[in-house]
């Protein structure tokens, strides 16, 4: 990012809302999503498949994503 955009950002930790939660997005093909989601269980990742939402269609073509809600 350049010194421009930074600038921008509100100071680090000046937010004063905690109910934001950190998010990975798996964007890939329905098996690359599926296989992704199991491979973060297995490595403890995530510690339940349930704070994964549903794979559902991504806006890009033959793609589907999922979302994991850290």
């Amino acid at each position: 990012m350049s010194t421009e955009f930074n600038e921008l950002l509100p100071p680090f930790g000046s937010d004063k809302s905690h109910t934001d939660k950190s998010q990975i997005w798996i964007i890939g093909t329905r098996e690359q999503v599926l296989h992704t989601i199991n491979e973060f269980y297995v490595k403890r990742i995530a510690t339940d498949r349930v704070k994964f939402t549903p794979i559902i269609p991504a806006p890009f073509e033959g793609k589907y994503m999922s979302v994991l809600v850290r």
